[in-house]
């Protein structure tokens, strides 16, 4: 069983930026996708982004696009959010997953282990 850790979030002004850091426990690191979803209060879990376990493939969810970027350091067991031009829209509680595949999934039914999340507050 994976166990995953995330940190970096807080309260941020509008515009601007925060990394989020997801730390997993485990020798297998490498071999599996990571996804980053949210749930803002009275909605569902949405997903925001993955990427594969080389690194090399990355997705985003549209609203997202062009301002968070996905990164990975297999070295470090460590998976990364960069979210910058913050809107008050992005306010929820972010979390990490480890996917049961080798690339990431949109699909909350494709991951095994999930973070207990980490706030974000993106104020106007």
């Amino acid at each position: 069983q994976v166990q995953l850790v995330e940190s970096g979030g807080g309260l941020v002004q509008a515009g601007g930026s925060l990394r989020l850091s997801c730390a997993a426990s485990g020798r297998t690191f490498s071999t599996y996708g990571m996804g980053w979803f949210r749930q803002a209060p009275g909605k569902e879990r949405e997903f925001v982004g993955g990427i594969s376990w080389s690194g090399r493939t990355t997705s985003y969810r549209d609203s997202v696009k062009g301002r968070f970027t996905i990164s990975r350091d297999n070295a470090k067991n460590t998976v990364y959010l960069q979210m910058n031009s913050l809107k008050p829209e992005d306010t929820a509680v972010y979390y990490c997953a480890a996917a049961l595949y080798g690339s990431s999934s949109v699909s909350r039914d494709d991951y095994k282990s999930w973070g207990r999340g980490t706030q974000v507050t993106v104020s106007s």
